[in-house]
């Protein structure tokens, strides 16, 4: 159980993961992505977290553009702050680019970020291509899911 005050992770390595994506959209295909930042970004990652919760990824110019994604300011560094809010750019190999550009104009997907963590001492992003679900579909997999809870509360029940 997480404790008062904590925000509960996926795993232990993610600094933060966007748990409302996996309710707002179907989830398919995933890439890691590193992601260009400043200092202070770098800095305020491994102490605060981020906040994921809105953000997109978009393709411009053959770049990939990550959206709506808050690092809080890094308190130390007061003046030579970054802006919370800024687009960052994501760093893929072209081909992973091209790939996710023809499937996301082909199919109506949309690309989504999910966690960001670190491996080593880079800051990496995890996108996923997604497609938005129905509110039926959201009532549909809350149904299934507390259907679920439900026969394993049984089964232990049964058990004891």
């Amino acid at each position: 159980m997480a404790r008062k005050g904590q925000k509960r992770k996926a795993s232990p390595g993610d600094v933060a993961t966007n748990r409302q994506a996996r309710f707002r959209y179907d989830l398919s295909d995933s890439i890691e992505c590193g992601v260009a930042l400043q200092g202070t970004e770098v800095k305020s990652l491994r102490t605060n977290g981020a906040q994921l919760k809105d953000g997109y990824v978009t393709i411009r110019d053959g770049e990939l553009w990550l959206h709506n994604v808050h690092i809080a300011p890094y308190q130390p560094a007061s003046r030579e702050n970054h802006d919370p809010d800024r687009d960052r750019r994501l760093l893929a190999h072209r081909r992973e680019i091209d790939r996710l550009v023809g499937r996301v104009q082909e199919r109506g997907l949309t690309l989504v970020p999910t966690r960001i963590y670190f491996k080593g001492p880079r800051a990496k992003i995890e996108v996923a291509l997604a497609r938005g679900r129905d509110r039926f579909d959201k009532r549909e997999a809350i149904r299934s899911r507390e259907q679920k809870r439900e026969m394993d509360r049984a089964v232990r029940e049964a058990f004891r």
